[in-house]
């Protein structure tokens, strides 16, 4: 697989994940975030599972048996930060706004290079450290923080940008060992709705007609962003690298604004334009300079 459809695979998993604000913060008018959240991972698991069938069933057992622990593992660590990671952020959502959420869930830009400097004692190329830079100046930018008080939300969604950038260093080891990446989307995105549907029944009210109510939020976050868009991160971290793909995942904070721009009709001033152009720049910035420098 080649590294151009790894790039594209995150742009992609990016867009989904960023016009899904709009719809993870629409989704819970009518129910709680917990029960938001075990929809959409129970209706991604649903879209991803035959795709899975189709197109890795014969070699599904293979792979688990060939390193079992490994598989049991990475996939509870991997769904576990995932579940505190989407449940944090769905909560959280009900105490700030969108711009404030794209901007601190961009926080695993940060943490993605720390994280694996303490786990694996792995150095990152010196690129990333500036595009870091650039970007928290777009996103600052972006985001209208600076307009904005600093609010219980926006400390939930730093806390949960830590689990997003745990799954993104893990999903590069799993890459490294598997190949089977549908699958083990469909299973984590089971195991996310199982968790969520647990701790629903403890915090929330379960209502049926009120999820129905909130059904285009829920496909939309559910189809695309809950089983696709992980689904593509798996492919697109077999060729890139964890902390350059966290790079490329801080776009979600430029979808995210150009969804409230074209759906809530939040028009873009041109600090928020200067941000886009600031993030894209770090992205290039931090993929191209490593290709430069080898060639």
């Amino acid at each position: 697989m080649s590294n151009s459809f790894s790039i594209i695979s995150a742009l992609v998993a990016t867009l989904i994940w960023g016009t899904a604000f709009i719809a993870q913060d629409t989704g819970m008018d009518n129910i709680g975030p917990l029960t938001f959240n075990a929809s959409r991972f129970f209706l991604g698991f649903i879209a991803v599972l035959p795709f899975a069938l189709f197109f890795e069933g014969k070699k599904i057992i293979k792979e688990i048996k060939l390193n079992k622990k490994n598989f049991i593992r990475l996939l509870t660590v991997m769904s576990a930060s995932i579940f505190l990671g989407t449940s944090l952020q769905q909560v959280a959502l009900q105490y700030t706004n969108v711009a404030n959420a794209a901007f601190f869930t961009g926080f695993y830009v940060l943490f993605v290079p720390i994280l694996l400097y303490f786990i694996y004692s792995k150095k990152v190329h010196w690129s990333i450290w500036p595009s870091i830079a650039i970007y928290f100046v777009g996103a600052y930018l972006l985001s209208n923080i600076f307009n904005t008080k600093i609010m219980l939300g926006d400390g939930l969604i730093i806390l949960c940008s830590f689990f997003w950038a745990v799954h993104i260093i893990f999903v590069g080891k799993f890459m490294e060992i598997f190949d089977i990446p549908i699958f083990f989307s469909a299973v984590q995105a089971f195991i996310v709705g199982i968790l969520s549907i647990l701790f629903a029944y403890l915090f929330e009210e379960i209502n049926f007609s009120k999820i129905f109510l909130e059904r285009s939020s829920i496909i939309y976050a559910g189809v695309l962003s809950g089983g696709i868009a992980f689904t593509l991160q798996m492919f697109a971290q077999r060729n890139i690298e964890e902390a350059p793909a966290a790079i490329i995942y801080s776009l979600e904070a430029v979808f995210a604004a150009l969804a409230a721009w074209i759906i809530l009709n939040q028009i873009l001033q041109i600090h928020d334009i200067i941000g886009c152009i600031l993030i894209f720049m770090a992205i290039l910035f931090s993929q191209l300079v490593p290709i430069i420098k080898k060639s």
